[in-house]
Order: structure tokens, then sequence, then C-alpha cells
């Protein structure tokens, strides 16, 4: 169903163009001037827009310049009563699709409404795969691999070593570590480092999607496989063919996939969703999860057939409450990282702002403590970063040790905690538990929403009241709302 906007002064006309379109299944929008017009185009997407030539203030060559510089694929046709070669020339000349005149029959404007619509899908089609060659080319570009693996404790060094020496094989790779702790950063170091650096990198959040969703999206499908599927669509294997696939909270895959990922990564083929032919794919597999996946498999909840195949290597990335000596370095890369961002010349970090830092028990590790470097950045003033620009819960010092714990006759557990009022500690606790889900699930906002079993706005509202997400980044996903 496409979404088609009419605009005409003449009410019959533009009725009954409204009501051939809305039998033909698109959702159909009137205007009757130019001025309305524009208010529908700016608020949302248009496949198609019909529009008259002569109308009093705005006119249709008017129109047909503000839709294509808000949206360069949407098609534009202009209709008229007073038609001339030169007007016909003009408008195609400034990117209309068709310039017919009235009076013109249903079976005529049916034949246009299709005409059309197939221009736009391949205009957005063009824009998709643009899209994609340009994604594919930024992921494999090269660089320094290890320039973002900041950290020089033991731990992360022992992450390098095992890193430098498995990049240069083919051997599939299991990432397991805590949300944020850097598994796409390294993922994206082993690429780099390895034969394939000039081939795809291509990553795949497998649980942000539903399981159907996710077998279209690694496998592709074929025209006709399901309802709405009017053209084949290559997966992300086949897109990574010849380079990496790194496939994000492998965890979260359903038992019916986990044995067709066994199979590509026994076989190295599969086939797409609704087709026959049987494709080969030489594709290196880097896997991640923030959970235990031998636990997983002891449930019965993962392949164990499976789970060895995906850890033939692997490498566990430490929270950062392990290694508080990279707390320093890795701000300082943030605070660098992050200059243009935030539009600030702040060159240097206060010491009693990084002993705030190194008290912090970061449950949401790099990610998190990224999110505070940009969220104090933003509201310091000078060449400094200092103490009082970092969130409130830094602020105050670290989270205070666990003076007092005993279960109580009734089985109660009760925790007292030294010098910290309970509405804070409340918050802190729904913070951490906000945080986790938006990490797990990939930041979708509506999926994280479903985890935490809140209204998706609301789910706005506690990410802005933690500095978790701007309004700006509000504006930026509408559609998610």
């Amino acid at each position: 169903m496409a979404s088609i906007l009419i605009i005409d002064d003449n009410e019959t006309v533009r009725e009954g163009m409204a009501a051939v379109a809305a039998k033909l299944g698109h959702k159909t929008y009137v205007a009757s001037g130019g001025a309305e017009g524009l208010k529908l185009l700016a608020r949302r997407r248009m496949d198609f827009v019909i529009t008259d030539l002569k109308m009093e203030g705005i006119d249709g060559l008017q129109v047909l310049q503000a839709a294509l510089e808000k949206d360069e694929d949407t098609v534009v046709m202009l209709v008229t009563g007073f038609g001339t070669v030169e007007t016909a020339v003009e408008a195609m000349k400034k990117g209309a699709f068709d310039f017919i005149t009235k009076p013109f029959g249903p079976e005529v404007l049916r034949a246009k409404i299709q005409q059309a619509l197939e221009v736009a899908q391949t205009r957005r089609e063009r824009r998709r795969l643009q899209g994609e060659n340009e994604l594919l080319r930024s992921e494999s570009a090269p660089g320094d691999p290890f320039a973002s693996m900041i950290g020089n404790s033991a731990p992360m060094q022992q992450v390098l070593e095992t890193v430098r020496k498995v990049a240069a094989s083919d051997s599939t790779v299991l990432l397991t570590g805590e949300s944020g702790t850097g598994k796409e950063v390294v993922a994206r170091a082993l690429h780099q480092q390895s034969r394939r650096r000039d081939r795809p990198f291509i990553r795949v959040n497998c649980g942000a999607l539903a399981e159907t969703l996710l077998e279209s999206e690694l496998f592709g499908y074929e025209k006709g496989a399901f309802t709405g599927a009017q053209r084949r669509k290559l997966g992300r294997f086949e897109l990574a063919d010849g380079g990496t696939l790194l496939l994000d909270e492998i965890g979260e895959v359903g038992p019916a996939l986990q044995l067709k990922l066994l199979r590509v990564l026994q076989e190295r083929e599969f086939e797409r969703v609704g087709g026959e032919e049987t494709i080969g794919v030489d594709v290196r597999l880097i896997a991640a999860t923030n959970q235990d996946q031998a636990s997983l498999v002891r449930e019965g909840r993962f392949r164990e057939d499976l789970y060895y195949r995906l850890a033939v290597v692997p490498v566990r990335l430490p929270p950062l409450r392990e290694r508080p000596e990279d707390i320093e370095p890795l701000a300082r890369h943030f605070l660098e990282k992050l200059r243009a961002r935030t539009q600030k010349t702040i060159s240097d970090i206060q010491p009693e702002a990084l002993e705030r830092l190194r008290a912090y028990r970061w449950p949401g590790n790099v990610r998190e403590l990224e999110n505070v470097i940009e969220q104090a950045m933003v509201f310091a003033e000078g060449e400094v970063l200092r103490a009082c620009d970092l969130p409130a819960g830094l602020r105050e010092g670290a989270p205070s040790e666990t003076e007092c714990l005993h279960v109580r006759p009734d089985g109660a557990l009760l925790i007292q905690v030294r010098g910290r009022p309970l509405d804070q500690i409340l918050e802190e606790i729904e913070k951490h538990l906000i945080l986790d889900a938006y990490h797990r699930s990939g930041e979708v906002k509506t999926e994280c929403a479903r985890r935490l079993g809140i209204k998706t706005p609301a789910l706005y509202y506690k990410l802005e009241k933690y500095g978790i997400l701007t309004k700006e980044d509000d504006k930026e996903n509408p559609s998610e709302i």
C-alpha cells in the first residue's frame, strides 16, 4: 500500500481522483491547495503526489520543487486544464514524472498511478542499494584496527594478544562479555586485521528481530516468498560473501534458526527463504553474546553442536570494573572523539573528576562511560572537564559499600547502604536496568519498551531523564514513538 497525496482546488476532481486511488488499495491524502499540500508533505513521506498546476498562492510547480527538495525519490505528476507544450517541458525539466491535461478518465489515472509507483519503487531500490554500497565501503575502510581498543590493563592486553593471533585465520570466534564491553569493536579489529579486510564487514543484531524476520535478514528471500515480498532480497550472508559476518546477541536465536546456522557453518551453503537454489558463501563468522552461552547449552536452550562450532576461539571481554586502570585513557579517548560532536574545546579532565570516574562501578561498561563523557561535555564550561560537570550519580561519589546484609526470619532480604537515600538507590537501579535493556535491544526503543514491560513514550521519558537519550535523538526517530 502506497501513500498518495492529491492536491486540487476543484473538490469534485480532487475527491474523484482520491476515490480511484483508494479503490486500488492505497492510502490517500487530499488537499485543496498548495499550502495545505505542503503541510501534509512536511508531516509524512508520500510515494506519489498528484497536483493541479494552476492554484491560488502556491502553484503546482512550487509543490513539485518543495516535494523533491524534501525527498528526491518522491514521484510527482502535474494535471491541468490549461496545458501547453512549454509548461509541460518546464515541469519535466524540474523533475516531474508526468504532465497530463484534464479531463481524463479513471482508466488513465489508474495506469498513471501504477506507472508512478513502479518508478517510486525503482528509485527507492536504487537509493537503498547506494546506501548498502556506501555502508559496505565504509565498514571495510582501512585503518588502525586497534585504534579504538583502548586499554593497558592485563585483561585487555590478553584480549589484544588473542585478537592478533587469531585475526589472520578464518576460525570462528565467540565474543562474550557484558553489554557495553566493546564486542563489536573487537569484531571489527579481527576483520580489519584479516585477509578479508578489503571485503565487507556486516553486523546483524539477532536480538532485535523476530525469528521469521531474522531468517529473511540472514538468508534473504525470493520474490513472492511471502506477502509483501515484491522483489528478491539478498541476505546478510550473501552481502558478507568474502568478508566477515558478526552475529550479535547470538543467544537470542531460536531452535529452528540455530539448525540452519549450523548447516551454514558446516556446509558453507544455504537457500533463500522461498527459494530452491543452493547458494555457496565464503564468510568468516564472529558471534557475540552477553549471556553465559555454556549455561544456555546446559539448560537445553542452545544447541551444543552449534555452540562448539561458534566457540572455536572463545574471547571474553572483561567488564570495565575489572580494569579500572583503563578508565582514564578511555575517558581521554572519548574526550577527543566527542569534541566535534559536542562543539567543545575541552582538552583535559580535572583530577577530582577522574577519581569519581574510577570510583564508579560502570554497569553499562565502556558504552556507559562514553555516554557519561558526552553528557558531561555538553554541560561543561571552559577547557577542563570538572567533577561538577559529571551526571548527578557520579558527582555525589561512587556507590557506597554495603554496610549490612542479612535475611529476616520471614525470608526478606535486608540491605542497608551507608549514607544513600532510598529514592537515589532506586533511581540508580532503574537506570541500570533500563540501560541494560536498551543495549540488549540493540538500541531499538520499541523492543526495549517491550522487554521492560512499559509503553514506548514512558521509555523515551526515562531515557531522557537518565541522559541515555537526548530530545534531539527523539526527533531523529519519530517513527518509533
